[in-house]
């Protein structure tokens, strides 16, 4: 366990609760890594859908500094038709979990398979749901490019679809795949968006975190710094404080250093606390408001893009603000500030918003 040197028991935990907040507050997650969330009615008699864990093995995340490994569990929810046609094929919706959970605790929070089978049940075409899981040493990728962490990007973009076009019966074509993350989730549909448009055709981006990629609340504090500077090799991370892993994440996927080991990345602070000017402007490289113009003759490529986020949530200024960008190029999208926290509705939101959006805009039928 890391220990906060010299301080106070009091000192500690205000400040401690202080870093806390504002690394939440950059990774939109709550506190607490289980949540509780409302649960929607099941629908009676719906059809059953088949669930697979598999593990798929990604070049783009061998050789990380940080010993992530490249074989990743992935969940695969196959609808209830898949086993009794097969010969027909179906688009795929790539569905990406937050920081500080996995693939299987995600799938807990949204209630998987339920909110599947009810949406099929009410109406909604059925489709293959594809759940990665992207926990790594420090609990979460960013989906981001880095020699420390490894590639999530092309991990999710390119190895994880070649694996299930290969060896499921999809509609091998981006006007058939769909992407949708929620929170740091909500930030790789964006990122990998941005830059794989010749991947995906529709986007859904619910309570994105990290816009301007910008832990908000203050620096660090010197003794904050000092734990971190203790940290090896071989340590438990899932026993350091929940605010250091947080900002440890953010580091090592947009500032790594492979000339400083052992951690291989670079803290946006100095040992005083202050801010470091470049590092954050290689945290600016990988924040969307500051890499969205160069990338807008993608976004016109999408078929649909969607966007929502609680009205209870810190998220729903920069969700609004991204929102308002694209509208601004003329690039159409849809937003909707919905009555709820960072977590209450996202079941509700997966089974009668998202699936159905999914299902509105891509392609079910192959070429021709």
């Amino acid at each position: 366990m890391i220990e906060l040197l010299k301080m106070s028991r009091a000192d500690t935990g205000r400040r401690a609760a202080l870093l806390l907040a504002f690394v939440c507050w950059a990774i939109g997650m709550p506190a607490a890594a289980q949540v509780q969330t409302e649960v929607p009615p099941a629908v009676a008699g719906a059809p059953r859908a088949a669930i697979e864990r598999i593990k798929v093995h990604s070049p783009s995340i061998e050789g990380n500094l940080e010993g992530n490994s490249p074989d990743r569990e992935v969940v695969v929810v196959l609808p209830p038709s898949y086993g009794a046609n097969p010969s027909r094929r179906y688009p795929v919706v790539y569905a990406l979990h937050g920081y500080s959970i996995g693939a299987e605790q995600w799938l807990e929070e949204i209630h998987v398979p339920q909110v599947v089978e009810s949406a099929f049940a009410k109406g909604t075409p059925e489709m293959i749901l594809v759940f990665p899981d992207s926990k790594t040493v420090h609990n979460g990728s960013m989906y981001s490019t880095s020699v420390t962490t490894g590639d999530f990007e092309d991990f999710v973009a390119k190895d994880l679809v070649a694996y299930i076009d290969s060896h499921y019966r999809t509609i091998p074509d981006r006007r058939s795949r769909g992407l949708v993350g929620h929170s740091m989730g909500g930030y790789g549909a964006t990122r990998i968006g941005f830059k794989h448009a010749d991947t995906f055709g529709a986007l859904y981006l619910m309570s994105p975190c990290c816009m301007p990629a910008r832990p908000a609340g203050g620096a660090l504090t010197p003794e904050m710094l000092a734990s971190i500077a203790t940290l090896k090799p071989g340590d438990d991370m899932s026993q350091v404080p929940f605010p250091v892993r947080g900002l440890l994440a953010m580091s090592s996927a947009w500032s790594p250093d492979p000339g400083r080991p052992p951690l291989y990345l670079d803290i946006p602070y100095d040992k005083e606390g202050k801010p470091l000017d470049d590092v954050f402007r290689r945290w600016d490289a990988n924040a969307p408001f500051a890499m969205f113009d160069q990338y807008v003759p993608n976004l016109k490529r999408y078929a649909a893009i969607a966007l929502d986020v609680g009205d209870e949530d810190t998220l729903k200024d920069d969700t609004r603000k991204l929102h308002e960008m694209m509208l601004a190029y003329g690039i159409a999208n849809g937003f909707e500030l919905y009555h709820g926290t960072h977590t209450s509705r996202v079941a509700f939101r997966i089974q009668d918003n998202v699936l159905p959006f999914f299902g509105e805009h891509l392609v079910f039928e192959p070429r021709r």
